[in-house]
């Protein structure tokens, strides 16, 4: 099984990064064609490869879209196969280790993604939620890519802190789809920064600026709804973590590196939320907080668990 797992893992690496090159192509709308051009001595012809732009409405942006996504959704199917043979392998929840939880991450953020991308798939052609594709793939390429090059994949016991396997179970897996509903506002904020301009003369309204993009309302939206989703998930991963810290070390809160540093990553969204229902806050600020926040999604996961010595030091690395 854990062959069958590693096999599943690079074919979910080509997957990934074979989806990223499409969504790249559809949103920067480009296509290959080839030419021939004729040599200096004007007999023979060589053939040339070139970009050029092509019109977002046409049918190659779709086939770029549909080509995209099902690359994506090939991805998925890896990555899933890649997760339960691992399972039944080490016979436990695949997510003691950074390797495991690595995996395990790129496959939320892609299953947010995809989820997010039919939530509003009845959106224009041009307007298409895909183009959130391109930011997001290629986070879960460099996901499944880091884990390829720096985290081993060997099996390894479990250390004590972790032989609770319902709480492993249940609390890494609350967490990972927080991170990976969260991961689909980075993009979508991501997106917003880049769509909304400010319209001359200082009137403080915003005009979308690339046709290319889902318009600043629709990204604004799909930001909100995927912190909505995000937000009470981490609160339950981090309330089942306190749980199992007092069953594990005899408190449930202790300030352990790991556990501020998810919890500053839960009040930044809460501040995005709040904000957002009292204050009003929409457009280019809420989209900031959502890009700040998923550095501190980053930071809460690689730094701490990397660098940051405390209770929580178990990578595998």
């Amino acid at each position: 099984m854990q062959d069958l797992s590693i096999a599943a893992f690079w074919l979910a690496l080509v997957a990934a990064a074979g989806a990223s090159l499409l969504y790249g192509a559809r949103l920067l709308g480009l296509r290959l064609l080839m030419r021939r051009l004729a040599t200096a001595g004007g007999g023979a012809t060589v053939p040339v490869v070139t970009l050029e732009r092509s019109d977002t409405r046409s049918g190659l942006a779709d086939a770029l879209g549909w080509s995209g996504s099902l690359a994506a959704w090939a991805a998925a199917a890896f990555l899933a196969l890649s997760l339960f043979a691992r399972w039944r392998a080490v016979g436990h929840a695949p997510w003691s280790n950074m390797w495991e939880f690595t995996v395990a991450f790129a496959a939320a953020v892609l299953l947010s993604y995809i989820v997010f991308e039919r939530w509003y798939a009845g959106e224009s052609r041009a307007r298409s939620p895909r183009a959130l594709g391109a930011i997001i793939l290629p986070v879960v390429f460099a996901l499944l890519a880091v884990a390829a090059a720096f985290f081993p994949s060997d099996i390894r016991p479990l250390v004590p802190a972790l032989q609770n396997q319902d709480l492993l179970a249940i609390h890494v897996a609350a967490m990972i789809l927080a991170y990976g509903a969260l991961s689909v506002s980075f993009a979508a904020g991501a997106l917003y920064l880049a769509q909304a301009w400010p319209e001359p003369g200082g009137t403080g309204k915003r005009r979308d600026r690339f046709p290319r993009l889902p318009s600043a309302r629709l990204l604004d939206d799909i930001g909100y709804r995927s912190v909505m989703v995000g937000f009470p998930v981490l609160a339950l991963g981090i309330a089942l973590g306190a749980y199992w810290g007092n069953s594990a070390w005899g408190r449930y809160w202790g300030w352990d590196p790991k556990e501020t540093s998810a919890l500053v990553t839960w009040l930044i969204y809460g501040v995005y939320l709040h904000m957002r229902g009292l204050r009003g806050w929409k457009g280019a600020r809420s989209a900031v907080v959502l890009v700040i926040g998923f550095a501190a999604v980053l930071f809460t996961y690689f730094a701490v668990n990397l660098w940051v010595s405390g209770l929580h030091s178990y990578a595998g690395v």
